[in-house]
């Protein structure tokens, strides 16, 4: 069964490193796969998203807007953003910690991204909610969020793999002496969103 994923964040928050986590899931499971990232203003804080489809006749990373099974997002604004992408019936999991956006940095703005979580909830029928920040104080690191938002992903049920295939995907892609770590926070993400 063929499905479309965003994912959506600001760059710093791992979205490529997911995003080539679950391509290789899909491989090792002989599930054909494309993606496609956009990352120009990663390193400054901007806006990152990666497309990516699964199964067969697949012939462009990129789908149209209202054609997406599952939105990750990092961040809540982003997911507001890039909500257009999402089917009617489609899912959304969002880390509830929001980060400032450089422009409203900059013009000192105010962001608290609560009314961002307000309007999903009220536009988006299947709404997983993840405080992936706090998992990651109580892991003690910041830079698992990506694993757990991916953990969180794989207990949805909106993603064809098993927590052990993604493991395997990242004991094959990601340094080892990070492992540990990574299979920790995807343990926690499953657990926050475990049914």
């Amino acid at each position: 069964m063929n499905k479309n994923i965003l994912l959506c964040g600001v760059g710093g928050q791992g979205i490529v490193l997911t995003s080539k986590l679950i391509a290789a899931a899909s491989m090792a499971k002989n599930i054909p796969v494309m993606s496609a990232e956009t990352i120009g203003m990663a390193q400054k804080g901007g806006s990152v998203f990666s497309f990516l489809r699964t199964g067969d006749n697949l012939y462009c990373p990129m789908f149209p807007e209202g054609t997406a099974d599952l939105i990750i997002g990092f961040e809540p604004g982003e997911v507001v953003r890039m909500l257009s992408y999402l089917k009617p019936e489609g899912t959304v999991i969002v880390n509830t910690h929001p980060i400032m956006p450089v422009t409203a940095a900059l013009s000192e703005g105010s962001y608290s991204g609560e009314e961002m979580l307000e309007y999903l909830k009220a536009n988006v029928k299947k709404l997983y909610t993840l405080d992936g920040d706090e998992a990651c104080r109580r892991i003690g690191s910041p830079k698992v969020l990506n694993m757990v938002m991916l953990g969180g992903a794989v207990a949805s049920g909106c993603l064809p793999f098993t927590l052990d295939e993604i493991i395997a995907a990242v004991e094959k892609t990601v340094n080892p002496k990070f492992f540990d770590l990574n299979r920790k926070a995807l343990s926690e993400g499953e657990s926050l969103l475990g049914k």
